[in-house]
């Protein structure tokens, strides 16, 4: 990994990975009243077919060193990743604001759709694997999610980008 300072003009120092991975570890809950102000929302940017940008709100999921997605294949997100699956994610956090860059990569492996259907249950949402093995469903999901069945994507994060919101400041990025 290699760490670029950008906050040299006011003599910030190179902010480290680990305090923002132990936060992401801890949970960053998205209900309402769980989080500052009232609660985190995760923003998941796609690129459209004329490239302009695509911007909506998500319930991702971190998990194994990974931000997880899950959205109906004719969704205008799905779309967007199946044609080109550059993406970013954003979240702002108390102590930090995150910019991931990635590729949205279509899980199909059982076992890691069934592993984050329980990790998506366990946080309030009651999906769970659809009887084709690989994908999910659930008695609701946001509307901008389309019907069911959702594809499970992981995020292949390639850098990111933090921004300290608390003492002493700081903004780094991250290249993986």
């Amino acid at each position: 990994m290699k760490a670029r300072n950008l906050g040299t003009l006011y003599d910030l120092e190179t902010l480290e990975w680990g305090p923002v991975e132990k936060a992401l570890d801890d949970g960053i809950p998205q209900a309402p009243d769980t989080g500052g102000p009232n609660r985190h929302t995760c923003w998941l940017a796609t690129i459209d077919e004329d490239g302009s940008p695509h911007v909506t709100g998500i319930g991702a999921l971190w998990s194994q060193g990974s931000w997880w997605i899950e959205t109906g294949a004719t969704t205008r997100k799905g779309r967007n990743i199946a044609r080109d699956p550059r993406c970013t994610l954003s979240v702002a956090t108390h102590d930090f604001d995150l910019v991931v860059e990635a590729r949205a990569e279509l899980i199909t492996d059982p076992m890691v759709v069934a592993a984050r259907a329980k990790e998506w249950a366990a946080d309030g949402w009651p999906c769970e694997v659809d009887e084709s093995g690989i994908a999910l469903t659930a008695p609701f999901s946001a509307a901008s999610a389309g019907s069911p069945p959702w594809n499970v994507y992981q995020l292949v994060a390639e850098s990111a980008t933090v921004l300290q919101t608390v003492e002493p400041g700081g903004a780094t990025r991250f290249d993986f």
